[in-house]
């Protein structure tokens, strides 16, 4: 099963974070974020059920990067983390999204 699609966060273990409308969506050959106040663009290419990348983005509309990864569970849900290159590394679980705005 592929990883592309759309993912609703619902958890970051660890960090008190928002997850109310907090996503994370892959496709073919890139991505995007959006967690509480951390946005980004991912650069990686998503073929099978995981996936590491790099991102560029804006942190408190600070500009910020890093890279991440994400890995398909076997109960279907998506665990990964999204690292900061200023040392933050924030772990999350999602869920796939209803529908999805990518062609999957």
């Amino acid at each position: 099963m592929s990883i592309r699609g759309r993912w609703r966060v619902v958890e970051t273990p660890g960090y008190d974070m928002a997850v109310a409308g907090a996503y994370i969506l892959f496709d073919a050959v890139a991505g995007e974020f959006v967690f509480d106040c951390l946005t980004g663009s991912i650069h990686g290419s998503c073929d099978g059920d995981a996936i590491q990348f790099s991102w560029e983005g804006n942190d408190e509309m600070e500009p910020a990067s890093g890279d991440g990864w994400a890995e398909l569970q076997q109960d279907g849900s998506l665990e990964g983390e999204i690292c900061l290159i200023s040392g933050d590394e924030i772990p999350f679980i999602a869920h796939r999204a209803k529908t999805s705005s990518t062609a999957c």
